[in-house]
């Protein structure tokens, strides 16, 4: 990943209303969700996350289908691994007890989900 790539994926998601709709989405899994849901989910007027979403697709982090008359909107799994890629490729040093912890987590956030494969 190139750093203008990974400056605009976290430039995106720099902000609350953004990383929080992200995550919705990350959670959701690759079946999306419709934009009245999130809106819904989040709490937040449709403008809103319309603006939030126009950004994190931009910067490549979800991406929408037309599904009758909704718009559904799922995370970027791959983006999301490239990005998180990006932020350890240097990590540790030598010293791998730093990204330990990290690796840990990940594992147990992924144990049974398909978007972490």
């Amino acid at each position: 990943m190139e750093i203008s790539s990974a400056a605009s994926g976290l430039a995106a998601l720099a902000h609350e209303g953004r990383l929080s709709t992200f995550r919705l989405l990350v959670q959701t899994g690759p079946e999306g969700m419709a934009a009245g849901e999130i809106a819904r989910r989040l709490g937040v007027l449709s403008n809103t996350l319309s603006a939030n979403l126009n950004v994190l697709s931009h910067a490549g982090l979800v991406q929408s289908r037309r599904d009758g008359r909704s718009i559904i909107y799922t995370a970027q799994y791959d983006a999301m691994r490239e990005l998180l890629a990006f932020l350890m490729e240097d990590c540790c040093g030598g010293s791998p007890e730093i990204c330990a912890p990290l690796l840990a987590i990940a594992s147990k956030s992924c144990a049974g989900e398909g978007a972490c494969a």
